[in-house]
Parts: structure tokens; sequence; C-alpha cells
């Protein structure tokens, strides 16, 4: 992503600036001019007569030119450690900004058994829900306002509103201030540009654990999270921003392991619930921090599910939300709108059908693909058992025109409260075919 960076600094200006430094006590007693620091003023013979008023007139006068070059020399001395510091913080930024979205997967997936299972899911969701390539294509564009409207986007997308809490599904999230400190220092200080991405993460994430003392496989999605927030907003954004965390409630106050066994259970069926063959009852979570949920039957698709819950006017937080808390427009995998983050419970839901797998490709949602992945759509994933879920703040398509996997674009007939959005995609297709 381009980003307005400060200018680099000439090699010459930091010669002269230590120069001057090292040069600070190397003075004259008649002229400021610098001099190697081994002259002396020569002592008076014994026969001459010392005029006192004169010496001390000249002394005052050497201290007073000492003391301006020790000014100047300290200024000096600070203004070199301040290049050296930007410099820095310019190679770093440098650093995480040259690798692409594959560089920043393949270190993901190697990380990932390292990642304590409470987090492995949710950066992995994280980091499709704030795609690179998605970001640096915008960032580049004339009118950035104008290419969302080309690929059909909804909702808010993009890091730089939400520095401090995209990333607050994550467990790891209580540790960002320690995790943005730890990050900005090593801004500061930077060495490594030949460092291992995912080994960088490594060292970060270990240094941001000492202060908590707690487990680094805890801090190593939020750390890779961080360092990818800083690629796509750059260091000045990023430095500015509060470092505030969103306080864990609900389920998010218990412990790692807790968490986890807790999205594994299913909702109790009852007493003779074992021998139920319909009927049964089990509940998508879609806000661990306020336990927000709503029931879905046996075998039933999440959005028309969701659809059901009427708890709240839901469009009222998100426009894209006609019916219950997932955002929905079409119901057949043609618009996009309703994919999800699968937190837990993957296994929980129906294998991707062809038609999921094409019309996510469409949508540039970078499913993976395994039989039961990560990514989902709402309208077409059936649940037999508790989900836990994470709903993006935005939808588009742009698989077409990002990464170019789709040949043509196919879409299958929609109804009518959708036609809106269908012209949009078939526009965004139009366009992506003449380039």
């Amino acid at each position: 992503m381009a980003h307005n960076r400060s200018e680099s600094i000439l090699p010459g200006a930091l010669v002269r600036t230590e120069l001057r430094y090292n040069s600070c006590f190397s003075i004259q007693k008649s002229t400021p001019q610098l001099q190697p620091a081994t002259v002396r003023r020569a002592r008076p013979a014994k026969s001459e007569t010392l005029d006192t008023s004169n010496f001390g007139k000249l002394s005052q006068a050497n201290i007073a030119e000492s003391l301006k070059f020790l000014v100047v020399s300290s200024f000096s001395f600070a203004s070199y450690i301040t290049v050296m510091r930007t410099d820095s913080a310019n190679h770093f930024e440098a650093y995480v900004q040259k690798f692409t979205e594959t560089d920043w997967q393949d270190a993901i997936s190697t990380l990932s058994p390292s990642i304590h299972e409470v987090d492995r899911n949710a950066v992995a969701i994280w980091f499709r829900f704030y795609p690179l390539s998605l970001g640096e294509f915008l960032s580049a564009a004339a009118d950035p306002e104008d290419s969302k409207r080309g690929l059909a986007m909804q909702g808010d997308f993009g890091l730089e509103s939400r520095i401090d809490t995209s990333h607050s599904f994550l467990y790891g999230h209580r540790y960002w201030k320690s995790v943005k400190l730890t990050i900005e220092g090593s801004a500061k200080e930077f060495k490594g540009e030949n460092t291992d991405l995912a080994d960088m993460i490594r060292q970060l994430a270990a240094t941001a654990a000492k202060t908590p003392n707690v487990d680094t496989s805890l801090l190593f999605g939020i750390t890779a999270s961080g360092m990818m927030t800083l690629a796509q907003v750059g260091l000045a954004a990023f430095t500015a921003s509060a470092g505030e965390i969103v306080k864990p409630t609900g389920i998010m106050v218990k412990s790692p392991n807790a968490i986890v066994s807790a999205r594994s259970k299913d909702d109790s069926q009852g007493m003779l619930g074992f021998l139920k063959t319909i009927n049964k009852k089990f509940s998508v979570i879609h806000d661990e921090q306020r336990n927000l949920r709503f029931d879905i039957m046996n075998e039933q698709e999440i959005a028309s599910a969701s659809a059901n819950d009427r708890t709240q006017n839901w469009q009222e937080k998100d426009t894209r939300c006609w019916e219950g808390p997932v955002p929905v427009e079409c119901t057949s995998a043609s618009c996009g709108t309703c994919w999800v983050g699968v937190l837990a419970g993957d296994d929980k839901l129906s294998e991707v059908a062809r038609r999921e797998r094409r019309a996510v490709k469409v949508f540039g949602y970078d499913q993976t693909d395994d039989p039961k992945p990560l990514i989902r759509l709402a309208c077409q994933a059936k649940a037999h058992g508790n989900v836990t879920i994470v709903i993006p703040p935005w939808n588009a398509v742009f698989g077409k025109k990002i990464y170019g996997n789709v040949d043509e674009l196919e879409l299958e007939p929609v109804t009518t409260s959708a036609k809106a959005l269908r012209e949009a995609v078939r526009e965004a297709a139009a366009s992506t075919t003449k380039e």
C-alpha cells in the first residue's frame, strides 16, 4: 500500500552531525574554529609579566565560546539520535510493507501450530477480513470511493478507523497495549531488514509477552494483526492511535482453555435429546463479548436462522442487515453479503458445495480448499450443532479485479430484494472484463 513516508536522510548529513559531536571539546582560545583536542594554550615564561585582567577576559571569552559549542554540539547529538531513530522507523515500515498478501498468509500458516487454539481460527479470519491486496488497490486508486462502487462494496472497509478495535474478537486483543508498544519500540531501533516474517512475529510476540507475563502462544495472533495493521495504515497513523482495548466480557473473561471448551459444546437437547431425530435446536453465537446468539434448527442455513432473530433493530447497527444480525440480500450465493468467519464449530457445518465454492472465488473472500473452511456464505452453510461466527463489517465483489482468479462471472437468479445489488455486481463484472 502506498503511504507518505519521511524523506530519507542523506548520509552526508549524518556525517556532518557526527563530526560536530566528536569535535565538541576541541576549541581554540581565540577563535570559534574547531581544532584537534590535543591543542593547548601555551604556558607563559617565568620572566613574563602575566596580565591577570586580560587573562580573565580571555578566559571568560573562552568559557563562553566553549559553552556555545557545547550547546550546539549537544543539540547536534540529539538531532543525530533523532535522525537515526527516524531512519530505523522508516526501515521498519518499509520492512512490513515489502511483503505480499501471500507472504503474510504463509507466515500465519507457519505460525499456526504455535498459536493457542483460542485464537488459531481467529487470526486466520482476521487476515481475510482485511486483505492486503484489496487495501493496496483502494489506496492506489485515484478515487477510492468510485473504486469501491465499482467493486459493489457495501459497509465499512479498511483499518484506518479501527486500528485498535479490528481484532477485538481475538483473545489476544487484551494484550494489545503491550503488543503495540513493542512494535513501536522495535520500529525505533530496527535492524532486521533480512529477518524472516514469521521469525519477526515470533520475536515481537515474545517481547510483548514479558510485561503481562503470559504464554507467547497467546500473542502470536495479535502481534501478526498489529504488524499487518501498520503495513496498511502506515507508521504515523499506527503510533497516533490510543492503543485502547475492549474490556473482555461474557465468555471472553474465561481462561483460553475454558473458552475453547465452551465453544465446542452444543446446547442441551433435554434428557431424551439423544432420541430426537428432528427438531433439534442449537445456537449460533455471533458476538461472544455480549453473548449474542440466535437459534438454529438442525440442518438449517445460518442466514435463514438469523432472519428469525428480531430481538433488536439490526439495521440501525448495520444498514446491510435487512433481517437479523447477519447481513443478507439474496440467500442464493449471488451477492456475497452474508459471508462470515467461523471461529468454532466449522466441523458442525455442511461441506462447501460447488455453488458456494464458485461464488466465493468471484467475491474474492479467499476461502481455502478445505471441505469445511473458516470462511463461509451464511446462506449456504447448514448447521448441525453450535457454531461461533464473526461478521465482517463489509462485503464486495473483487475476485476478478484483485486476484484474477475467475474467468467469467456466473450469477444465479436472485430475489427481487437484491435487484440493486445484483446490477452493481454485474456492472463490476463488466468493468473487470473490459480491463
